[in-house]
């Protein structure tokens, strides 16, 4: 099972009502993310779980290739590191508290310098050797999805408690593609939240009709260069007028998977790693509650 684990936190800090430990440190988010981690695990029972985390959410790779990639997001430019995110001050604080809680109970935590949370992820999930829950809110992680390889999408748009499954005939149901044509889907139809403005005039039923036809990206562009295609005029000019997007947008859009991970160590701990640490976390930062509740499912796992 791979977390998306900040695309959760952040779930866990808006939905969670406000909770403080004795000093006053908001800890909702923390509270909810081990929620969140007791739920999956005492319903899929997990052999190993990874935190997958973002070491850097925009990386200066994908921005050069499209310096528009979630610029709407940062509060500040680094030119020596991660760019400065727009995160709320009471979620922020909490993220350091997240890591701590999580390395005391032994939960494996993965990240990559330079690479998203996705790109973990997708690094991990390919090649696994056993079947695969991705727990994600974003699509973009839909491309993951292999029947043949047991990887799955474990999709919590609408809460972990009313997450959907996601496997190729999911995907291939609400969007009319597999879901080995997805990154070439999301790639012409866009994205706002990551700044990838897709192809102008081209949306998901049009990007998916297209897909149907010629295959794959590389496919309908070439036959939009192609007069003898039959590929119909309107879609031909909106692809050629688009063809500097398209030459960098699939880069961005894919997430890596051949990333030098560190792939062992990532079971499931029935008792805490630091129980002495965890038990101090727990009664100074008012976490007793989740942490016995995410004990109570792996001890029973």
């Amino acid at each position: 099972m791979l977390l998306d684990t900040a695309s959760l936190y952040f779930r866990a800090f808006f939905g969670v009502p406000e909770i403080r430990a004795a000093d006053g440190t908001p800890v909702n988010a923390v509270r909810g993310l081990l929620d969140f981690i007791a739920r999956l695990v005492d319903q899929y029972s997990p052999s190993e779980l990874v935190c997958c985390w973002d070491e850097d959410w925009r990386p200066h790779w994908r921005v050069e290739l499209m310096p528009g990639y979630k610029a709407h997001r940062v509060v500040a430019e680094s030119p020596v590191g991660p760019d400065v995110e727009e995160v709320p001050d009471p979620l922020e604080v909490q993220v350091p508290i997240i890591v701590e809680v999580l390395e005391a109970a032994g939960i494996a935590i993965r990240g990559a310098a330079g690479y998203e949370a996705d790109d973990v992820i997708g690094t991990l999930a390919t090649g696994a050797g056993m079947s695969v829950d991705v727990v994600t809110g974003d699509r973009d992680l839909f491309q993951l999805v292999d029947d043949d390889a047991q990887v799955r999408v474990l999709y919590t748009a609408r809460g972990v408690s009313r997450h959907e499954l996601v496997d190729d005939a999911w995907v291939q149901a609400k969007y009319g593609v597999t879901a080995a044509q997805y990154a070439d889907f999301a790639t012409m139809r866009g994205d706002t939240s990551d700044g990838l403005p897709g192809v102008p005039g081209v949306g998901e039923k049009t990007a998916a009709t297209l897909l149907q036809r010629f295959g794959s990206l590389a496919g309908i562009v070439a036959a939009a260069q192609d007069p003898d295609s039959g590929m119909a005029p309107g879609p031909r000019a909106k692809i050629n007028a688009a063809s500097a997007y398209l030459e960098v947008a699939p880069r961005v859009v894919a997430v890596a998977r051949d990333l030098p991970l560190e792939r062992g160590g990532l079971e499931l701990p029935r008792v805490p790693r630091e129980p002495d640490r965890l038990a101090e976390l727990a009664e100074r930062l008012n976490l007793g509650g989740p942490v016995d509740r995410l004990f109570a499912a792996l001890a029973g796992r």
